[in-house]
């Protein structure tokens, strides 16, 4: 997931509006590119440097660009691509990418590769990561992997170790009384209630050799896995070990101001690697990051290098070539690569890793070692979500708080989840 910093929306930087203001009418319309993404003023940043690079090397280029935040993001591209005005360079995400292919709101490229798109030298795992139904529908931006953010000054205060690649949920009791004790900090706790994230039980459940998804798009658990995951947070939470589920409500809005970190409620939330460049700009403490728990001492994690997301072109833009060298720039030069940095992931072509590494701060140091050495934790990518996972996954955090506040027991609440989840991904196919 990508999280909410600011909700305003720019236009491009200045370059692009200068050269923009010096082509005739007829010209800035032909080369000017719609360009929407979902993020913070940080990836804003970055994303309207790379751009003002592109239209420097590029006399003639403009973009008009936009960005807010993840949940507005999806209705807001919705309604563009139902009413025929999509943008011409889309950012797409992992979990949408099959959805908007199938229903035609996103271009096939495979015709632009080795053309306007160049591809050379990509990962190939990250490559197969944008294809649906065998074509080439994005290119990924990143890889990256769930991970753990880490108030470092929290613990040292507390005189408690950095969790590190060990840990586990069984060791959370423990570790939450050793916390607890030392804790000066009125009000924090030891780590954020994630039993409605889905990214964490996707983990979980690779721990435990199941999956969230089939590769035909049904669920992969049984009512079991989910009432053994609503326990085990249930567990945690008496032992003082979570928030509080009041605590834990203000953080339904995928913003990482309000996540429990930044809100001083937490010392650990969950998130994604590509993010502790975002999440330290938010937080005057010190951060770092360590992987999602084990599901016991000395198991295998549930870790894999995800696309963290992809640039698409609309299906009725009328500039996908124009598109797809702008794609090209981003991807593969090696100024584009130090102004982006691993904001949205590690670089997936080697040369741009190459180029960007000796430049990195120390955040993105970080994050790249923490992709690049998860051992034993690292398992195959799964298959793209299908169509309406994101229902699924708002179902998930609904059903979850209704287990936090007393309303439904974990050994109800597994079945109940199951079953609507079922409803949701048969629904999508009926329709």
């Amino acid at each position: 997931m990508t999280i909410r910093i600011d909700r305003r929306q720019f236009l491009m930087g200045s370059t692009a509006l200068v050269a923009a203001g010096a082509l005739s009418p007829a010209l800035a319309q032909q080369t000017r590119l719609r360009l929407i993404f979902w993020g913070g003023q940080a990836r804003a940043d970055r994303t309207y440097g790379v751009t003002d690079l592109y239209t420097k090397a590029n006399p003639g280029a403009a973009f008009d660009g936009e960005f807010m935040a993840f949940q507005d993001y999806w209705p807001k591209l919705a309604t563009q691509t139902a009413g025929g005005n999509s943008p011409d360079v889309i950012q797409m995400d992992y979990r949408y990418i099959v959805e908007y292919a199938r229903r035609g709101a996103i271009a096939p490229l495979d015709d632009l590769v080795g053309k306007s798109l160049k591809i050379d030298g990509f990962d190939k795992d990250q490559l197969e990561g944008g294809k649906v139904d065998g074509k080439l529908y994005g290119v990924s931006l990143g890889a990256n992997s769930t991970a753990l953010m880490v108030n470092k000054a929290a613990f040292e205060e507390a005189g408690v170790p950095l969790p590190d690649n060990k840990l586990s949920y069984e060791d959370l009791p423990k570790l939450a009384e050793a916390f607890n004790k030392g804790n000066k900090r009125p009000g924090m706790k030891l780590w954020n209630d994630y039993s409605g994230g889905e990214p964490g039980l996707e983990n979980w459940l690779r721990q435990r050799g199941k999956a969230l998804y089939t590769a035909d798009g049904k669920v992969a658990f049984d009512a079991q896995d989910i009432t053994d995951w609503f326990q085990m947070w249930a567990d945690l939470r008496a032992a003082g070990v979570t928030v509080s589920p009041d605590d834990q409500a203000l953080d339904a809005t995928d913003a990482i101001e309000n996540t429990m970190i930044t809100l001083g409620k937490a010392a650990v939330t969950y998130a994604n690697s590509n993010q502790l460049i975002a999440f330290q700009a938010v937080n005057k403490d010190p951060l770092t990051m360590t992987n999602y728990p084990r599901i016991k001492p000395g198991s295998g994690g549930g870790h894999y290098r995800k696309p963290s997301m992809f640039f698409s072109l609309g299906a009725n833009s009328s500039q996908k070539e124009a598109g797809a060298k702008f794609i090209s720039f981003f991807i593969n030069d090696p100024s584009a690569g130090k102004v982006l940095g691993v904001e949205r992931g590690i670089p997936c072509v080697k040369a741009t890793r190459d180029a960007v590494a000796p430049s990195l701060d120390a955040q993105s140091q970080i994050a790249l070692n923490f992709v690049s050495n998860l051992g034993d934790l690292l398992g195959k990518l799964p298959p793209s979500p299908p169509a309406n996972a994101g229902e699924v996954s708002v179902a998930l955090k609904t059903k979850s708080q209704e287990v936090a506040f007393g309303q439904q027991s974990p050994q109800d609440a597994g079945p109940a989840f199951v079953k609507q989840a079922t409803e949701i991904l048969d629904r999508k196919k009926a329709g």
